[in-house]
């Protein structure tokens, strides 16, 4: 299958071309999809990429942390959190780079199989068993990852995102099952 031309998790082009395009953007995107809207997680990475001048891991490693922070805080915030964020993508670069020598995509290319991969990104700092899963999901649908098959689950998710109008779907569809979730919970 092959890496995709874009993807459409965010409303800039140019973000969904480097999210497509670049892994350690996608990793870095994966880590900042929490507590923001998906739109502004994906478009993270170009931000910062802008602001820095560069993703590549082994020079945001190497990047004084005060400067990421910087960075991260720059109007508009990269994330809700930008301390806790620029933190936590500085040690993903660091990992990234020790463990892969700043090749973000050996994290999957090289996997045995889907436990394998789970395991490579459960180390990844902050990566829970749902972004591990999300990422999996997008390595699977999007990408066609060997390691990745069998990850994604029968309801849609954010690998089935294709276009703007399905992330729209995808949104919907998020915001009604958290619905019944809470409407399940008070009953």
């Amino acid at each position: 299958m092959g890496a995709p031309e874009a993807l459409y998790f965010t409303d800039d082009e140019e973000a969904c071309r480097l999210l497509a395009a670049d892994p350690f953007a996608l990793l870095m995107g994966v880590a900042l999809d929490q507590q923001v809207t998906v739109q502004q997680a994906f478009a993270g990475p170009l931000r910062l990429k802008q602001r820095l001048g560069t993703l590549d891991p082994k020079a945001i490693a190497a990047t004084d942390p005060t400067e990421v922070e910087a960075a991260f805080k720059e109007k508009p915030a990269i994330h809700r959190f930008p301390g806790s964020m620029a933190a936590r993508v500085q040690d993903i670069a660091r990992l990234v780079t020790d463990e892969y020598d700043g090749h973000a995509e050996r994290l999957w290319t090289e996997a045995a199989d889907a436990d394998d991969l789970k395991r490579r990104a459960g180390a990844l700092p902050g990566f829970g068993d749902m972004t591990v899963r999300t990422l999996g999901v997008i390595l699977e649908k999007r990408f066609g990852v060997p390691a990745a098959q069998g990850m994604a689950p029968e309801h849609m998710t954010l690998g089935d995102v294709d276009s703007p109008e399905a992330l729209a779907e995808y949104q919907a569809a998020k915001r009604a099952h958290k619905a019944a979730m809470r409407a399940a919970k008070a009953s």
